[in-house]
């Protein structure tokens, strides 16, 4: 077991922080074989929450815990025994973490965006605030913002008095909400996220056609519990996306692309990679979303 690690662990759920082990690759544990295909219909608070009590840390970020006996249980032992690292999930303890992922982005916040305290990553910072609010990856270039449904990886206490969340970093998804870029996948969760005839007025399937694929592409990506979840994203992605090559459109693919990343996302990859794996698909396949 790493005992360094989960010390770590304990020490900050004392503080009332819900942590989880990270395997390597920075990803949480992949779910056991009880949660697999969310047969238990997820933990509360998911996206698509349900009963699951499994006493295994799965499902990602919403097996984040401030419980200690959950932490030393048996059925954690051998994830802390293969931790790389440890993460917390932000909204859980009220806080929002603006994480600026290189020089451009730090310059950026150091501009417009209030001292607080700050917490050195291998490529930026994390800029830590008091409040929670809805997660979302990329709302400008470098510039992502963890809070609730998503955990960050715990890189130490950091620097700096912590700053109450500023309305400057609550308009940064306000602003990702109504102006997505263009044949982008948004990965968060606000707004429409269901596919249906709506969104999809020049789709020449139906919505049986169109659901039954999207389904059957959901069970293989929440299949890959150890690895290649993202692979099969981008795989699944691609797929989907060539059905409509001969569509007028528009399809609403987009909200399909979100789904599929979501899958990814539910079953450990990080969020910022299943949306480029899911964005990457869609682009190899050629047809405007």
């Amino acid at each position: 077991m790493n005992s360094a690690l989960l010390n770590i662990a304990l020490s900050l759920a004392a503080a009332g922080v819900p942590v989880l082990p990270l395997r390597a690759g920075k990803v949480p544990f992949g779910n056991c074989r009880t949660c697999a295909h969310h047969a238990c219909g997820g933990r509360p608070n998911m996206k698509t929450a349900g009963p699951c009590m499994c006493p295994a840390p799965c499902h990602g970020w919403a097996a984040a815990t401030t419980d200690c006996r959950t932490l030393t249980s048996h059925a954690w032992e051998r994830p802390w025994m293969q931790a790389q690292a440890v993460a917390y999930h932000p909204g859980g303890a009220g806080l929002t973490v603006v994480d600026l992922d290189d020089a451009d982005a730090l310059a950026w916040a150091r501009k417009h965006l209030p001292p607080t305290r700050t917490v050195p990553t291998d490529r930026g910072e994390h800029w830590i605030y008091r409040g929670p609010m809805r997660s979302a990856n990329g709302v400008r270039p470098g510039v992502d913002i963890k809070s609730t449904m998503q955990y960050a990886r715990w890189l130490g206490h950091g620097t700096g008095s912590m700053a109450p969340l500023p309305s400057a970093v609550r308009a940064l998804v306000v602003k990702e909400e109504t102006t997505p870029p263009r044949g982008r996948v948004v990965s968060s969760v606000g707004g429409r996220t269901a596919w249906d005839r709506t969104v999809a007025t020049g789709c020449r399937h139906t919505p049986a056609y169109v659901q039954t694929g999207l389904q059957n592409g959901l069970a293989r990506v929440a299949a890959r519990t150890e690895s290649g979840a993202a692979s099969q994203a981008f795989a699944v992605a691609q797929f989907l996306a060539q059905q409509h090559a001969h569509c007028p459109g528009p399809c609403g693919l987009h909200l399909l692309g979100r789904q599929i990343t979501e899958a990814a996302v539910a079953v450990g990859v990080p969020a910022a990679y299943a949306e480029r794996a899911v964005t990457n698909g869609m682009a190899r396949a050629g047809v405007p979303t």
